[in-house]
């Protein structure tokens, strides 16, 4: 808002509308270069202002030069570069990164994970509610039953503990609080990844546990990253992108791959095409050939 009324010499919004809006966003995307991200977020913070502050409304604002949004390439580990980060994780927090490559999760999505959403003997993981507001299915890592199960045997323990300690509920999603008031805590709806402390609410007293912050997970890889020697810009999410190319060079059907990332349309998993080490139509250079 500062340096929309800054812009326009601190006039009331009040005086400005339309033409005033166009030429701000103009000028973000012109003169300060800024990317598509960031205009969009101007965008929307002058919409709040209008339409849900002052009570009115913009008009039209076709007539803005919108900034170049750019195409980029994932950032994609190796197989050994997985592997040097991963060995150097421990804990919950190798158990995450693990189930992030293994499966093709988002972090959001594994630390959401409800312990009847991991179907170890099966071996598939549901998530509920993923980008899009969309369910779907994936794999669960076959070497990862035995770690899995361990692990949950100390979840559970805790949760039995919190139980007999007057608390051991969670934070049902939508309305299912009110219509199965005892299913929040039941076994089934608690987190596979709880945080090891329980949390109060100041308003009506009692007491539950979340799932991990994903800033945890967050900063334990990037360490690990750091500890590996990579210099590569990648983060909790290249382990999804890793899961993907790594499936397409052994030779995984695309539409497969599609399905167990939850892309709505197969020309976003294509992406993982123009990573693989031997390009998307198999080119050899011909420096190669000398």
């Amino acid at each position: 808002m500062k340096r929309f009324l800054r812009f326009h010499g601190m006039r009331h919004p009040r005086e400005m509308g339309e033409e005033e809006i166009n030429a701000f966003l103009s000028h973000l995307a012109t003169v300060g270069q800024v990317s598509a991200s960031t205009q969009n977020q101007a965008l929307s913070a002058l919409l709040f202002l209008y339409r849900h502050v002052l009570g009115g409304d913009v008009g039209n604002l076709e007539g803005v030069v919108r900034a170049r949004q750019p195409k980029r390439l994932p950032v994609v580990f190796t197989v050994g570069e997985t592997r040097e980060v991963l060995q150097r994780l421990q804990g919950t927090e190798q158990l995450v990164a693990q189930m992030l490559y293994g499966s093709g999760l988002r972090l959001m999505e594994a630390l959401r994970l409800r312990v009847q959403d991991v179907e170890i003997e099966v071996r598939q993981v549901t998530v509920r509610s993923g980008k899009g507001d969309k369910d779907r299915v994936t794999v669960f890592p076959a070497s990862l039953m035995e770690p899995l199960q361990n692990h949950l045997l100390v979840v559970r323990q805790m949760h039995r503990t919190d139980l007999a300690a007057g608390w051991g509920r969670v934070v049902l999603p939508m309305a299912l609080g009110r219509k199965y008031p005892n299913a929040a805590s039941e076994w089934g709806w608690q987190w596979v990844f709880p945080q090891s402390h329980r949390w109060r609410d100041a308003r009506t007293r009692t007491e539950g546990r979340h799932h991990i912050d994903p800033s945890v997970i967050q900063k334990a890889v990037k360490r690990a990253i750091l500890s590996a020697g990579i210099s590569k810009p990648a983060s909790c999410h290249t382990f999804r992108h890793s899961f993907a190319t790594h499936l397409l060079e052994r030779g995984q059907d695309i539409r497969t791959i599609q399905e167990l990332l939850g892309h709505s349309d197969v020309k976003t998993t294509m992406i993982y095409t123009h990573v693989l080490n031997r390009g998307p139509c198999g080119v050899m250079s011909p420096v190669d050939l000398l």
